[in-house]
């Protein structure tokens, strides 16, 4: 397809932003639109043997939708998506469905599928559209549109079944892009992001791009992180690590990440970038877009109420995985959630899930806009000894720590511990595996540590104060590991340096036990805490 005038691209792409802002203001809350969602999806159920099972027509209410259909976890719909992926019609969407997309499978390392028919790829190309929209709304202008996208990160090949094709959620992005944007945007060129993830992959995109003009960056924060690396060490042009990207792309204005926060990336990337290019987050999952960053404050994510899913949100404090069909009760709709409560994430789509658990906590920052926050897994929640603290939390208090003291956080891994010390006495805490960059002014010490994270940690989580005043929890364990550690971990998961794949926490010792065995100094053994003792004990 023949590129268009960059006069052209401008003048549309501001004309179809100032459309979206007047639309985003005419929805307020949401719950219209929201409501209209239900009714559509409700529509497309009815028919399916799904719908049949629960009695759905196209004039189901929300109040007989709640009753009919308990919420479910991933592995309840497995089964009827085997069945799909076999090329059986009618079971969670009208007729047969030809792609299908692979989760990340950060927590549990066991990616799942899920269905992708054509209604599904219109809301990854309407989220992603509006996703962009809200960027140059922040911005006050469509500059970004003007330029290259490149992407980076997982392969975005399609790999044929018998009767149907695979991708991740790399690959769907690539999918749902329309033709004009795929020939005028998307970089970098389809044989490069169609190979494995991985250093030779960050040479070629690097090689092939910087003669382009990109004007956004797209990725994971690992992954960009690593191609910031390579380019900048690489570039003739330039001393290495010494002037940032736009150096290289003058118009590079914004850096789109998914798939994680920037946590530890964050320092790294803007002296990489350089002060002048923009962050943008953007929620996006196999599941669907769930939200983009906005122009409100305090910064957050607004969310994507009419781009095709229907939202519901278990408080979190109700939320036991293993009591999920029971807890509809407990759910509500986007009309009833309230600020600063953290909640269990659940989506109706239009690939036929229909009340799926995410796996996601979000928090609320505002509701007129719904605007909100990624809190954190569920199943990554440390929630032993009944603390209820996120990864969010985990996270912020070592950046918080490592911000006072001048430390450079590089990987970081915190589990659950209990040390038996004398006869029917046991000590609980947290147990923290860091490794911090080098050379840093001061001396980072696990006795220094400690006592600096447990506060940071308790000022934050009122649970985690709680427990450490009442003697239920103890002063964390703080084990600093050489360079090193983190990346024979990753390579002995099969997943590269860029990858960012490991959990910032989980309520069990796997990972923990693992990172042990690659140490010498690791002696005290502590007992396993399996996930299904993640709920608080009282």
């Amino acid at each position: 397809m023949r590129l268009v005038p960059r006069f052209l691209v401008n003048f549309w792409a501001g004309y179809r932003v100032a459309q979206f802002v007047r639309r985003r203001h005419s929805l307020g809350r949401g719950v219209r639109a929201q409501q209209a969602t239900f009714r559509q999806l409700m529509e497309r159920s009815a028919g399916t043997e799904f719908g049949r099972l629960h009695n759905l027509t196209a004039q189901t209410t929300y109040p007989e939708f709640c009753e009919k259909v308990p919420p479910r976890s991933p592995d309840y719909f497995a089964p009827f998506i085997a069945r799909m992926a076999a090329g059986e019609p009618d079971v969670l969407i009208p007729g047969k469905c030809q792609l299908f997309v692979a989760t990340a499978g950060t927590t549990n390392f066991s990616p799942k599928l899920l269905p992708v028919p054509e209604p599904m790829l219109t809301h990854f190309r309407r989220g992603l559209r509006d996703a962009l929209y809200l960027y140059s709304a922040r911005v006050g202008h469509a500059g970004v549109f003007l330029g290259r996208h490149l992407h980076v990160g997982a392969s975005t090949a399609l790999v044929e079944q018998p009767g149907h094709y695979r991708t991740g959620l790399d690959g769907l992005l690539k999918l749902c892009l329309t033709p004009w944007a795929e020939a005028n945007l998307y970089a970098p060129p389809a044989a490069i992001a169609q190979l494995p993830s991985g250093p030779a992959k960050i040479a070629a995109t690097r090689q092939a791009m910087l003669p382009q003009d990109v004007t956004l960056l797209g990725g994971n924060p690992a992954a960009l992180s690593a191609l910031a690396l390579a380019v900048s060490q690489s570039s003739p042009r330039i001393p290495p690590m010494i002037q940032p990207l736009a150096t290289l792309w003058p118009n590079l204005e914004c850096c789109a990440f998914t798939g994680a926060a920037l946590s530890l990336h964050a320092e790294p990337l803007r002296a990489a970038l350089g002060s002048s290019v923009n962050f943008h987050e953007i929620y996006a999952a196999a599941e669907g877009i769930i939200a983009a960053q906005d122009d409100g404050s305090p910064p957050g994510l607004s969310l994507l109420t009419d781009a095709g899913l229907f939202f519901e949100f278990i408080p979190a404090h109700l939320f036991k995985d293993y009591q999920l069909p029971v807890a509809g009760a407990a759910c509500r709709p986007l009309a009833q959630v309230e600020v600063g409560l953290d909640y269990e994430l659940l989506v109706t789509t239009p690939a036929g899930l229909c009340r799926y658990a995410t796996g996601d906590i979000v928090r609320f920052l505002s509701l007129d806009p719904p605007r909100l926050q990624w809190a954190g897994r569920t199943k990554g929640q440390l929630n032993t000894f009944g603390e209820r603290v996120t990864e969010q939390e985990i996270t912020d208090s070592l950046l918080a720590v490592c911000a006072r003291n001048g430390w450079q956080p590089i990987n970081f891994h915190v589990a659950p511990s209990s040390h038996r010390i004398a006869a029917g006495q046991i000590i609980s805490n947290h147990e923290w595996w860091l490794e911090l960059g080098t050379p840093t002014i001061k001396t980072p010490t696990a006795n220094t540590l400690a006592p600096e994270l447990d506060a940071e940690l308790a000022r934050r989580n009122r649970e985690y104060a709680a427990r450490r005043m009442a003697g239920r929890l103890f002063l964390p364990t703080v084990w600093l590991v050489m360079p090193g550690v983190f990346a024979q971990w990753r390579q002995a998961h099969e997943q590269p340096d860029f990858a960012g794949k490991m959990p910032p926490c989980r309520p069990d010792r796997l990972i923990a036990e693992q990172l042990a065995a690659l140490t010498h100094f690791h002696q005290a053994p502590a007992p396993s805490f399996p996930s299904s003792q993640s709920s608080s004990p009282h």
